[in-house]
């Protein structure tokens, strides 16, 4: 039987690409929606990393750039060890509707796993997109 491979995700919000841009790219942007902190390099090899409160952190690998329509980056699986090489692609896509963005966030690489960890990984991403985008779309609103 095969797997889901990937989880899609799109939310219209009421800011220019340009501001939707800098929240997914910048440190400070990325810091304040989708961790409690971050750096990113922002160019393709670029590193880039999440932090959170709990000691909790993500290493990105950035895989994309392409300003301010897509940006993209690998990360590890949720569930397999840490020196384990498969990744999951992660990549948004911005695209101007009226005076805001349609923001659509793809991740794949699912299917590359065994079903224990691939339940495990594809339910908690699937529901973790649904979070951080109402993260991001807060943060846009606020700031």
């Amino acid at each position: 039987m095969a797997f889901p491979d990937r989880i899609e995700r799109t939310v219209e919000v009421a800011h220019p690409p340009a501001k939707v841009w800098t929240a997914l790219t910048t440190a400070e942007g990325l810091g304040a929606w989708f961790g409690d902190e971050a750096t990113i390099d922002l160019r393709p090899g670029g590193a880039a990393q999440l932090r959170w409160a709990g000691g909790e952190t993500a290493d990105l690998r950035v895989e994309r750039v392409e300003e301010p329509t897509a940006f993209g980056f690998s990360w590890r699986i949720h569930g397999l060890p840490e020196d384990d090489p498969r990744r999951t692609y992660v990549e948004f896509t911005l695209e101007p509707v009226g005076s805001g963005t349609r923001l659509t966030v793809v991740e794949s690489g699912f299917a590359q796993l065994p079903e224990d960890v691939h339940g495990t990984a594809f339910g908690g991403n699937s529901r973790g997109w649904a979070s951080e985008l109402g993260d991001l779309v807060d943060y846009l609103d606020a700031a």
